[in-house]
């Protein structure tokens, strides 16, 4: 999630214990300043930018380029969407990541899944549980592959894949840990015979 921020130059207050979440859903600005979690919602770098006075050369040629390898990823994301229907809320492209091929957020609203999880195991399990949103990084080698993969059975076993390296990232738990591990042998048994 920090990806762009570091790109930029971003200062970000990490909050790391448990306990933070619950803080900061009630405390909305500290110091006139407006908190604002990066793994959660839309992401506005115009606004961010404004804020932290960055100015860059060659922006708007970036933008352009961002536009464009958006605009390209449109069926891919669709068909990525109908793989993970039951899994996530929403599949779209990322302004958070340079590197990664993906991550997982969640809504503006919605509880984060390591909140979620904490409920759970206090035993809260009545409570309604979010999907979370698979943000995948247009620039990525790995998405561009997927989207000039013919084969359905392969795009789905890459789709999952990147689904579930973002969950594990998130430190989340994987639902099928062995149909995961299933999946990534599978790939580079393809790959070493190539």
């Amino acid at each position: 999630h920090l990806e762009i921020f570091k790109n930029k130059d971003i200062e970000v207050l990490l909050l790391v214990n448990r306990i933070d979440e619950w803080l900061v859903s009630d405390l909305h600005e500290y110091g006139g300043k407006k908190l604002q979690s990066v793994a959660k919602g839309e992401l506005d770098l115009s606004k961010i930018g404004a804020a932290a006075n960055i100015e860059s050369a060659g922006e708007d040629k970036k933008t352009e380029e961002d536009k464009s390898a958006k605009e390209e990823l449109t069926d891919t994301i669709k068909k990525m969407k109908t793989v993970l229907a039951d899994k996530v809320k929403e599949v779209r492209c990322s302004e958070r990541l340079i590197d990664s091929p993906s991550c997982v957020i969640t809504g503006e609203y919605d509880m984060s899944l390591y909140l979620q999880r904490m409920m759970t195991a206090s035993g809260q399990n009545n409570m309604p549980r979010g999907k979370p949103i698979l943000e995948v990084n247009p620039q990525n080698p790995l998405v561009l592959y997927l989207k000039n993969e013919p084969d359905e059975q392969k795009f789905a076993e890459w789709t999952n894949l990147l689904f579930e390296q973002a969950l594990l990232a998130e430190s989340g738990r994987l639902e099928d840990p062995a149909g995961f591990v299933k999946r990534v042998n599978s790939i580079l048994l393809c790959n070493i015979g190539n």
